[in-house]
């Protein structure tokens, strides 16, 4: 054997941190009063993001705001995130790594500039789908539209160039993924409508997967993962002698959290709920 005894050194090597945004970092004010998060009284809150209007919305505590604040001086943050880019201009939090969004259908480099490579692989992917989530969109607005419907439906669209030279290319948008959410907030309705979905169009199963947690139902194809586009970071951009982390509140998250070193959940979310019950 050629190992040598561990010595300490002032030369630290920053890990990567991975890290889910939404009830993994900050949450709602619904939520914390939920989960009755700890130093989250309100002298203690630091918004992290707002809404459409530039108001407040979701919330870090105490414990949040200093954990965050160690990950900005410790490691290089890259968020990981279902937003897309849209929704992630309202997150009011400082990031200067990359950042996966939309589910992983988006990859932004550490300029904030679109990754080109991986924008070619995911028209590749989603522009054959284009007709049958113009169906699926359909359907939907139509039964949103519906007085007695609750249902809340919300197409998530981005641009894609064709190919990886981007400035003579041409930019075709392209529905990435469905989101549906109950105005009651009623979890169960969407679990029942998810097991409902296969028999809205052919071959269901085969092109798109359903993601459903608390009041969140995301229609998905393949294609579009937080694994996925994790996984090209790690085997292409990233320094695979650095170590990576990361956390994650959501079953979905999973699968991207299973390709780093460490990885764990906050004590609370649907993740979490899921450890418990084994």
């Amino acid at each position: 054997m050629t190992a040598t005894l561990f010595q300490a050194t002032p030369d630290v090597i920053k890990p990567y941190a991975l890290m889910d945004l939404d009830d993994t970092l900050f949450q709602t004010q619904r939520k914390i009063d939920a989960w009755n998060l700890p130093t989250a009284e309100s002298a203690n809150l630091v918004y992290a993001t707002v809404n459409k209007q530039g108001e407040p919305l979701s919330f870090m505590s105490q414990r949040q705001s200093s954990l965050f604040n160690w990950l900005l001086s410790s490691t290089e943050l890259i968020a990981v995130t279902a937003r897309d880019r849209s929704e992630v201009q309202r997150v009011k939090l400082p990031f200067d790594s990359w950042q996966v969004l939309t589910h992983g259908a988006i990859i932004l480099t550490p300029d904030g500039e679109l990754l080109n490579t991986w924008q070619q692989h995911m028209h590749i992917a989603l522009a054959p789908l284009q007709d049958k989530l113009n169906q699926l969109s359909q359907l939907f607005a139509n039964h949103s539209q519906n007085d007695s419907s609750q249902l809340i439906f919300t197409p998530h669209t981005d641009g894609f160039h064709k190919h990886l030279n981007h400035k003579d290319a041409e930019k075709e948008t392209l529905i990435i993924y469905l989101a549906i959410k109950h105005a009651k907030k009623n979890h169960q309705a969407l679990v029942e409508l998810a097991e409902q979905l296969p028999k809205l169009i052919r071959d269901f199963d085969r092109d798109f997967y359903v993601h459903v947690n608390a009041n969140n139902l995301a229609i998905l194809p393949h294609a579009v993962h937080k694994r996925h586009a994790v996984q090209f970071l790690l085997e292409n951009h990233l320094d695979d002698q650095r170590p990576s982390f990361g956390f994650g509140d959501s079953l979905a998250d999973l699968p991207f959290l299973q390709l780093l070193d460490w990885y764990g959940a906050p004590n609370h979310g649907q993740l979490h709920d899921n450890i418990s019950s084994l």
